[in-house]
């Protein structure tokens, strides 16, 4: 069922589908939607009338009925939609279209039309200008006929002017029997105007009818695209949560990347510094063999010092200083080797966590 209204007079030229809006009468500025849906659009021509007009139904509901005049505009505000101002209605109509190739049919259509009823105004202008020249022209005879009876003269002036006067009053009794005609003839036309206007909402009234019976197809149409739309975003929420699971799993596996590149400089840093502490643990023999011959010497002087008692207070002082130096460099010895002893077991755990890490990875 078209939504089209059946006009008697008028034809549809153009049909397109969009989406309606008409400007916010309170701010001038924002857009209302006229229609909940894309509506079909029309331009129509009125044969008897001469004229052009845009008319759009949605349901049971004329959102648009615009007629063209040559003063209007139609402009493209974007890719798929564009305007135009009517005065007559008040308001500014918006189409929304689904391409811009549509778009560019409905303007060239518009212009087509905006040319059209300039030419229609033209040529009406011109019509009137020449019925306006002929009862100028007409207007002009009758007072120079008046002007020339009303001059004051003889008998035979007079009777010529009493004549003529009574031609005229004939001739104006003529012009309102025409007159009277042309009005008699008009009533009889605006009558038949009247009766088809009268059989056009008759028609319309029962397209409106048959439009309302077709909404609760519509509405089921609706409720299933609506259904569709509801698991179409399901599947596409799901889709981006897989997305997101994958860009989480990527970044997972960067941060396991940039650690482990981190562990693998730590472990040369700590191979380094094992290499200084076995380099360090290679004196440490030498160390020991210094406190043995130390310790003869300590033995040796105490038997030379039974002999030399003069030189047994400087020999004691001597051994007491070697023994401690002796127990300085034991103890240190004894902490150097638990800090190397700590070292290798935190290298030793190092490894095998960085073993671990590599077969998780």
């Amino acid at each position: 069922i078209s939504p089209v209204p059946p006009y008697s007079r008028e034809q549809p030229i153009f049909t397109t589908r969009a989406h309606v809006f008409q400007i916010d009468p309170s701010t001038k500025k924002n857009w209302v939607p006229a229609s909940k849906q894309a509506v079909t659009v029309s331009y129509f021509y009125d044969s008897t009338r001469n004229s052009y007009r845009i008319i759009s139904v949605d349901g049971a509901k004329v959102i648009i009925n615009s007629t063209i005049t040559p003063n209007m505009t139609f402009t493209k505000t974007s890719q798929k939609f564009g305007q135009w101002a009517d005065s007559r209605a008040n308001t500014v109509f918006g189409l929304g279209f689904p391409s811009e190739q549509q778009l560019t049919k409905f303007a060239e259509k518009f212009q087509e039309v905006k040319e059209a009823a300039k030419l229609a105004r033209d040529r009406s202008q011109e019509k009137i200008e020449t019925s306006s020249n002929h009862s100028q022209e007409s207007g002009r005879e009758t007072p120079s006929s008046t002007r020339a009876s009303s001059v004051n003269g003889t008998d035979d002036e007079k009777a010529s002017h009493g004549g003529s006067a009574e031609a005229h009053l004939k001739s104006e009794n003529d012009k309102l029997k025409i007159a009277l005609a042309q009005s008699s003839t008009n009533v009889k036309k605006w009558e038949t105007e009247l009766q088809s206007l009268r059989e056009s909402n008759a028609r319309l009234s029962t397209a409106l009818q048959e439009s309302a019976a077709s909404i609760e197809h519509w509405k089921k149409q609706f409720s299933a695209c609506k259904e569709e739309n509801d698991q179409l975003r399901g599947k596409i929420e799901e889709l981006e949560e897989q997305c997101n699971e994958i860009n989480k799993e990527k970044e997972r596996n960067a941060q396991l990347s940039r650690r482990l590149q981190e562990l693998e400089t730590e472990l040369q840093d700590k191979e380094l510094e094992l290499e200084e502490l076995r380099k360090q643990g290679e004196i440490i023999p030498e160390l020991m063999s210094e406190c043995e011959s130390v310790s003869e010497q300590l033995q040796a002087a105490e038997k030379k010092n039974k002999d030399l008692e003069e030189k047994v207070r400087t020999l004691r002082t001597e051994v007491e200083e070697n023994k401690h130096r002796q127990t300085n460099l034991k103890t240190e010895l004894k902490n150097f080797l638990d800090v190397l002893d700590g070292k290798i077991d935190e290298l030793h755990d190092f490894r095998q966590g960085l073993s671990k890490l590599g077969v998780d990875n």
